[in-house]
Formats: C-alpha cells, structure tokens, sequence
C-alpha cells in the first residue's frame, strides 16, 4: 500500500481511515456533472429505497410510543394514500424527511400527555404537521383519509390558546382585520417552527406571507413577555427579525469572498448575519426571513442549514452553527425551482 504521494509538489502521508463519499444528483440545476476521469477514480455505489415503516416503527418506539408497529404502518399507509390520491404541487413532500417530523411532533406531545391515547397523539401529530401546506381542493379530502385510517376517533376543534389571543391584539392593534384563516396560519406557522428550524411560506402576492410572520413574531413577544415563568419572562423577550433579499445581491455579496489578491475573507450579508445570530446570548430568538424567489444557485449553499446538521458551511472553511435560538425562514411564491 502506497503511504506517501505526490500532488502538486507537495508530499501527502495517506490515511489509511479516510475515505471520499460523492452523492450525485443526476440533472439537478444546481449541481454539474462529475469529469470521467475523476468518475473512473470512485466506485459507483447504488442504493435502494429504505423500508420507510421499520424506520417509522424505530423511531416511535424511541418516542416511547407501545403501538409502535401498528401506528408506523398507518403512518405510512396515510402518506402512500396521499402521495395516489392528492393534487400534484410542487411544495407537497411525502419522504422520510416529512415522516420525521411528523414523528417527532408525536413524540413531543407524548411526552407532554403521556397517559393520551397513543392513536389520537399520533391523529393530532398527523394533522397539525400537515394541513398547514395543503390546497383547499386536497384539505377536504386529506381529512377523509384521516378518518379512514382512524375510524373511532375525534380530535378536538382548531385551538390557539393564548397565542391567538395575541394575535388578535397585534393585528387590531395594526388596524387589519382578525380573519380565522390568517389566524389559523399563524397559529399553524408557530406549530410548525416548534419542529422544523427551516419553514416555508409558499403564496402569491398579497397573500398574507409577510403579516402571517409578523404578527407571529410580535405575539410571541407579547406572551414571552407576560410569561409567570422567570426564565421565559428574563431571557426570550422578543422576537428580532433580519430580511435578506438574496436576488438583489451577487453571491460573493451574499455569502462572502476571499480577496484574490490579499487572501483576506470578506462576509456576505447573509454569513454575517447567520455569525451574529450564532453568537447572541441575549437569548432572543432570532429569525432569519429570506424573501425572494427560489433559485437553485442562491439557495444550494444553504442544503446544510436545511437538513440536520444545521451548520452554514462557507468557502472559507468557516462553518457556523445554527443554535436553538434561530429559525430560517422563506418567503417564496412556488417551489417549481427548489
């Protein structure tokens, strides 16, 4: 076995316990293809589609779920039902990305209600992690399947608590009018960042994108700020919001540069505002609103941040954590680039 090489006038010991993974994605806008000669270097590996109702039985099981195996293959049923049987949109996602958080909703509120029956946690988790992203055409009948898979059960109506109640102070205080629709979002937007640190607002113009986040942010304030709890009421009190437009720069601007000719790194606007959050001990939580439309090229860098590493890793080597404290959050009026 060969312990030293040559690259580029330099000599490199081997490591005999790295090794170089390359996922492809065939087609893929943001992405260019792999040169033969580096291909014929790496051996190609396929893989199969995962057995998406062991991983759902696991990981229920780990939530502390008993019927673990009975409810993973609803689950699953549910989510092939739907996949048949509803409209084709382009921010509608049945993977194991959008099992996952459905699961983990199950597992918070298992262990907010632990002697609930498993079944109605499980209904509840379903239709609080999905309804937010449905077509009204899909809502109707996305409901029919629910009853279906669960034909003895009832969930109780749509509630807000306290957080509605904010709400509804914010927007009369702002003079607009107090809608049960963008209520229901807003309400729907704060159940949907108590799972996902990365969300979504997907709708035209003039559809409410903006006052849903706003006035969610300003109601969230409100009750942190009226919060009996001393560490709520002594450490989150507010909401701060930062907006990006990531079209209106060029890439460099957004997520910063090496200067070619003195090596010198430079911050985007982005990577010095995704810095600044990581390093708040205020513990505000802190929103970051990229509002533009979806382009590969802009929003590839940010795959990381997405997923479950949760780290925005920068040409420079610099990779920045994402803390409990920030959300990601996207103003876009379809996904037909994501």
């Amino acid at each position: 076995t060969i312990k030293r090489f040559s690259f580029m006038g330099r000599t490199i010991r081997v490591n005999p316990t790295m090794g170089v993974f390359i996922t492809m994605n065939p087609g893929y806008a943001g992405r260019t293809e792999l040169p033969d000669n580096l291909k014929a270097l790496l051996r190609p590996v396929a893989m199969m589609v995962p057995d998406m109702a062991q991983i759902a039985e696991v990981m229920l099981q780990a939530e502390g779920f008993r019927e673990s195996r009975l409810l993973a293959k609803k689950t699953v049923s549910l989510y092939g039902l739907m996949t048949q049987q509803l409209s084709k949109q382009d921010h509608y996602d049945y993977g194991l990305r959008s099992i996952k958080a459905v699961l983990v909703m199950a597992g918070r509120l298992k262990r907010e209600s632990p002697d609930l029956n498993e079944e109605l946690i499980l209904l509840r988790a379903l239709r609080d992690m999905n309804v937010p992203k449905f077509v009204k055409a899909d809502y109707k009948l996305f409901l029919l399947l629910l009853s279906d898979l669960f034909p003895s059960l009832e969930l109780p109506p749509f509630q807000g608590g306290d957080l509605q109640v904010a709400a509804e102070e914010v927007l009369t205080s702002r003079g607009m009018q107090r809608h049960p629709a963008i209520l229901r979002k807003i309400v729907e937007l704060n159940d949907s960042q108590h799972t996902r640190h990365c969300n979504m607002l997907v709708g035209k113009t003039l559809s409410g994108k903006s006052t849903a986040w706003k006035t969610l942010a300003a109601a969230i304030t409100q009750v942190l700020r009226g919060s009996k709890d001393p560490q709520l009421a002594a450490g989150a009190r507010q909401v701060k919001s930062y907006v990006i437009n990531p079209k209106s720069v060029t890439l460099n601007e957004l997520y910063g540069y090496n200067d070619l000719a003195t090596f010198e790194w430079t911050d985007g606007i982005l990577s010095r505002v995704f810095r600044d959050c990581s390093q708040d001990t205020s513990g505000a939580l802190n929103w970051i609103v990229l509002d533009a439309m979806l382009d590969t090229l802009w929003v590839e860098s940010l795959n990381s941040v997405m997923d479950d590493n949760k780290v925005l890793t920068l040409i420079n080597g610099d990779r920045i954590r994402m803390t409990d404290q920030m959300s990601l959050l996207f103003e876009v009026q379809d996904l037909s680039q994501a």
